[in-house]
């Protein structure tokens, strides 16, 4: 299982309509094939920057299941806006 870990730092002012893009991003990510789960949380310290935590079966079903999807594109019309700067997105593997 490998993890994807991306932060994301919102526009001033638009946490809200990033949330609610976000609800309706959600159904789109869960559709690809080696997607296992995710969670969204927000900082406490930086209200505006949230990370994303998405659990794969490999990373192979993120970069190349999901990122060569239709289901992408439409996760970034529904999000890219709203960051700034784009996200730094990492991949992790369970050691112990």
């Amino acid at each position: 299982m490998i993890l994807e870990v991306a932060i994301l730092d919102i526009k001033q002012g638009h946490k809200i309509q990033f949330e609610k893009g976000f609800k309706i991003a959600e159904k789109h990510i869960r559709s690809i094939n080696g997607y296992l789960g995710h969670s969204l949380r927000q900082c406490l310290e930086r209200s505006n920057r949230y990370i994303l935590l998405v659990d794969w079966e490999s990373l192979e079903a993120h970069k190349i299941g999901f990122r060569t999807s239709d289901a992408y594109l439409e996760w970034k019309r529904l999000l890219h806006h709203y960051y700034d700067p784009f996200p730094t997105v990492e991949h992790y593997k369970t050691i112990f």
